[in-house]
């Protein structure tokens, strides 16, 4: 039976046992067809329950991003407005941060600009070690 249902030994089958072969391999093939959609439908549901939680992951790590931002721009505020950095190039401090949204739907632009100079000076107490000083 089984070389019959590999197409193999049909000599000697009447049209009726063909027919009753065929309908067989049919419904094996309708059952092994409902098995692999099941299967698919299970994976899908499957990687958009990953889509989800990467998603929501995404977001998260975004809200943090935005927060270390704003708190770096609060630091640098804070540092300028009590005028100690007087000698230090502001122009250092990165010009252009970045802002994420949670529905952020516009292309992010990079662009490559020129090497900012750093000042270099020699601390008195730093000259004794012979180390140098960047500020």
């Amino acid at each position: 039976n089984h070389r019959q249902l590999m197409g193999e030994k049909l000599i000697g089958l009447t049209v009726n046992d063909m027919q009753n072969l065929e309908n067989q391999l049919e419904r094996s093939l309708h059952a092994v067809r409902i098995k692999k959609d099941q299967l698919l439908i299970e994976e899908i549901q499957e990687l958009n329950q990953q889509g989800i939680l990467i998603h929501q992951e995404n977001m998260q790590l975004y809200k943090k991003v935005n927060l270390i931002r704003r708190e770096n721009m609060e630091l640098c505020k804070k540092v300028y407005a009590s005028g100690s950095l007087n000698d230090v190039n502001k122009s250092s401090l990165p010009a252009n941060h970045f802002s994420i949204t949670e529905e952020m739907q516009v292309p992010i632009r990079l662009e490559l600009s020129q090497p900012q100079k750093q000042t270099c000076n020699i601390a008195p107490e730093s000259s004794k070690l012979g180390r140098l000083q960047l500020r």
